[in-house]
């Protein structure tokens, strides 16, 4: 079959219509795109160009695979354009800012009030994506024998796909679409208009006045970059604590922290309606039990969803590929197939574990399970996480109530960074390691980490947990001294003294004695 001539129907914008988005369009959209002609057959064919698509075919492709690779929007997915990459160059920004204002504790006095040029900070953010976008451009995945379709997939069939007017036959697929902001059902929240994390980034103004609805990592860490660069923010949130998913000691921290930086945070809370009032937003607030914990009504300029995700399953034929889904996302087995066998999915669009490094290791099981018979099981991948708060919070596993919700019993190590030497001669007093293990062993069962690096830190405990190996093993870790990271070998020490028994001892004293 011939190539598609214009296999989009419209060509991808991306606001503002900049050098730098220019050429992040040019990268991962190229306006002038022609697809390939379709190879009679495909050993893999990854719809969404996204981590989880685009491990699954240059990985493919590396072992001399026919393999394609479709997306209708942007390749790169949500990390390149409108997640980890865009967000952390704001947080980076915004870090500055911060760092800038606290600098007396180090005997620094800076003159006069620290001043933030927003534009400049978002033309730097834009500035940084397009350069990384090379990494992921249409024309690099061409050079590694990667078919690149770019347009809209539909299963035609439990074994074709149909892309920009040709039909991809496929061996083996990989549906890795992702997701997208879920958007509560609030009234007038669309007349009104809302920002979520695929428009958040094409701001040029900083809103004066931010509200937040929802407290969970994409919220909180999106919160404090805006507090930190001149907003006044308020989070919203319908659980009664931020980071419901985190330990209630790191959550704090954070909650703490948010007060310092004159956040206001209204939790068991959530937005009842908003309506346009002289060129402002008007937001009423409705809390849980009726029972008021802050105002009634707030007035704001931005409203950005924050509230959860929603898997992209829309549209792409999947009845007619005999593929399984619900509202949460593609149902797979713990080999990530779906329910055609032929067919595998692979991150956010599957509902679990939303990161890009999960993504990436999904991928790696698919085409270890689609490839070489393996039995790679989704239950056994170790997947870390942090919210990129300042402090971060990284963990791994279970925390004490779900492994309490489980009946695991469960002994816990826990360390405080003001312990630790490095973070006192830099001044940081918020933060610890806490470490659950099984209970009379040393086998970790989860694991959190606060600190301002943290996300850096929790390899040394994925290390442990995919390894098998015990808590005690960190003992025996050299660290560079100061290094916050030690609060990890301190830790070790906490597990192997408990193994210093009453009968060990004596036998101790006894060799002693004798020598």
């Amino acid at each position: 079959m011939m190539p598609s001539e214009n296999p989009r129907e419209h060509a991808v914008v991306i606001e503002p219509r900049d050098e730098h988005n220019q050429l992040l369009v040019a990268r991962t959209h190229p306006p002038a795109w022609k697809n390939p002609s379709a190879k009679p057959v495909y050993n893999m064919v990854a719809i969404g160009g996204g981590t989880a698509g685009i491990i699954a075919a240059l990985g493919a492709a590396g072992l001399g695979a026919a393999s394609a690779l479709v997306e209708k929007h942007l390749l790169g997915g949500d990390c390149l354009n409108f997640g980890c990459v865009p967000s952390k160059a704001l947080l980076a920004s915004a870090q500055a800012a911060y760092d800038a204002r606290h600098t007396a504790h180090l005997g620094v006095n800076l003159q006069g009030e620290v001043q933030v040029d927003f534009a400049a900070v978002m033309q730097r953010l834009r500035a940084r994506r397009a350069a990384i976008s090379e990494h992921d451009s249409a024309e690099r995945f061409t050079k590694l024998g990667v078919d690149v379709h770019l347009g809209g997939a539909k299963f035609t069939s439990p074994e074709t796909i149909e892309v920009g007017g040709q039909t991809l036959r496929f061996r083996r697929a990989c549906i890795a679409t992702g997701g997208r902001a879920a958007i509560p059902e609030i009234a007038g929240l669309r007349d009104v208009g809302y920002l979520t994390n695929e428009t958040v980034f094409s701001l040029t103004e900083l809103p004066q006045r931010l509200l937040v609805v929802g407290g969970g990592p994409i919220g909180c860490e999106l919160a404090q970059a805006f507090a930190r660069l001149g907003s006044r923010v308020t989070i919203v949130q319908r659980p009664d604590r931020l980071l419901p998913h985190d330990e209630p000691d790191a959550s704090a921290i954070v909650a703490q922290q948010f007060a310092n930086e004159s956040i206001a945070v209204y939790t068991a809370c959530e937005v009842a309606r908003t309506s346009q009032q002289h060129g402002v937003i008007e937001v009423e607030l409705k809390f849980a039990g009726g029972q008021a914990a802050g105002p009634q009504k707030i007035v704001v300029d931005k409203i950005l969803i924050a509230a959860g995700r929603q898997p992209n399953v829309a549209d792409l034929g999947l009845e007619v590929a005999g593929v399984k889904y619900t509202s949460r996302g593609i149902e797979v087995n713990d080999f990530l197939q779906t329910s055609n066998p032929k067919i595998y999915a692979s991150g956010d669009v599957i509902g679990r574990q939303l990161f890009t490094h999960a993504a990436d290791a999904m991928s790696r099981a698919v085409l270890q399970n689609a490839f070489f018979f393996g039995s790679k099981r989704l239950s056994q991948l170790v997947i870390p996480r942090c919210t990129y708060t300042d402090p971060e919070i990284a963990s791994i596993g279970l925390t004490a109530s779900q492994l309490s919700e489980k009946n695991i019993p469960f002994t816990s190590y826990r360390e405080e960074i003001t312990r630790n030497d490095r973070a006192a001669i830099e001044g940081d007093t918020q933060g610890f390691a806490l470490v659950h293990c099984a209970k009379g062993t040393g086998k970790v069962l989860g694991a959190t980490i606060v600190a301002r690096n943290a996300g850096d830190m929790i390899g040394e405990l994925s290390l442990l947990v995919t390894q098998k190996l015990p808590l005690g093993t960190l003992a025996s870790v050299v660290h560079c001294y100061p290094t916050q990271i030690e609060m990890l070998k301190r830790l070790g020490d906490q597990f192997n003294k408990t193994r210093l028994t009453p009968s060990v001892a004596w036998l101790l004293k006894s060799i002693l004695r004798w020598r």
